[in-house]
């Protein structure tokens, strides 16, 4: 840019010019330079420090797409470990124009953890970042399972909250599966953001793996049997109304996107319960039986946090 700028000493929008389109051309160099790739290494090498990793069976099946245009490649890993059912990734890079993570681990239904969740996506201008450790259970309603999980973490997620301020609306259906110390915030791309964001990220599955070697495997059958279907629900929901798919669709079309999501991103589905999405929200359906498409029916939507800094619901009922 600075060259085509020199090209045209005449004009005499030069001089007001080359200052914006410089802090452009830098904000382009960071975001060329950044990639989440160092997010995985970390997570990678963080998890073998507490257990033993084993490639998935899906680990042959989702590995490496290649988008419509050839541009884009997605890149798949998945593996599973004691108290782990299933430890996944899904990274797209699409050179300067967009970088996405999508990364969770989902625990045994033997054990009542949260899913760790970090979903990310990354453009020249904008960063869209949702970081938590879901619960199984609705918080709001199981004051039991906040205590048990969320309690110590709550200094944590203030820590973030004022680094990463609330993103904006965030409809009353999702904030059911989000926890108090949730991370949901845009931003404009800088290397700092993107710092604050890593560590954030090291932090918070730092805290989950720690989480995960306390947690002690539940021998109640009954107990077991609702961890299995709280977490078939969180799968069902994310598969049906995650915003996410939209990137998918556009990338490698809609019958590949439908396979990735079903069978890798929210694998599960088909394994850990019999309902489907109506079942479980049944205020989605249509009357000729269809699934509404809206992202919210209720209506209601959170502009700012809906927790205080103890970590107690302030919103209204989101139900």
């Amino acid at each position: 840019m600075e060259t085509l700028l020199q090209s045209f000493p005449s004009f005499g929008l030069n001089l007001k010019l080359k200052p914006l389109l410089l802090n452009k051309r830098k904000v382009s160099m960071e975001i060329s330079s950044f990639s989440y790739k160092k997010f995985l290494h970390f997570a990678l090498e963080e998890t073998q420090l507490h257990t033993h990793l084993v490639p998935s069976p899906l680990q042959e099946q989702f590995s490496c797409v290649k988008s419509m245009d050839g541009k884009s490649e997605l890149q798949m890993l998945s593996f599973q470990a004691p108290k782990i059912r299933y430890y996944r990734s899904l990274s797209i890079e699409c050179g300067d124009a967009m970088q996405v993570l999508d990364f969770a681990v989902f625990p045994e239904p033997e054990v009542d953890l949260p899913i760790f969740c970090a979903n990310f996506f990354t453009t020249a201008s904008m960063n869209i970042i949702v970081l938590d450790l879901n619960p199984l259970h609705d918080v709001i309603i199981h004051k039991d399972y906040k205590e048990k999980y969320y309690k110590s973490l709550i200094p944590l997620g203030l820590k973030y909250a004022e680094l990463l301020p609330w993103g904006g609306k965030l409809t009353s259906e999702s904030i059911r599966f989000f926890s108090p110390i949730v991370l949901w915030t845009k931003f404009t791309s800088s290397q700092d953001n993107h710092e604050i964001v890593f560590s954030a990220f090291m932090d918070y599955y730092k805290a989950w793996l720690k989480l995960m070697d306390q947690a002690a495997p539940e021998n109640n059958a009954s107990q077991v049997a609702l961890n299995c279907e709280a977490q078939h629900k969180y799968l069902t929901w994310r598969a049906e109304k995650d915003p996410g798919h939209q990137v998918l669709r556009r990338l490698v079309g809609e019958t590949a996107a439908k396979d990735i999501i079903n069978n890798f991103l929210f694998n599960g589905i088909k394994t850990l319960g019999s309902k489907g999405f109506l079942d479980y929200f049944p205020e989605y359906r249509c009357e000729d039986g269809t699934i509404n498409q809206k992202r919210s029916v209720i209506g209601k939507s959170f502009q700012s946090r809906p927790w205080d800094t103890g970590g107690n619901f302030i919103g209204n009922d989101p139900r």
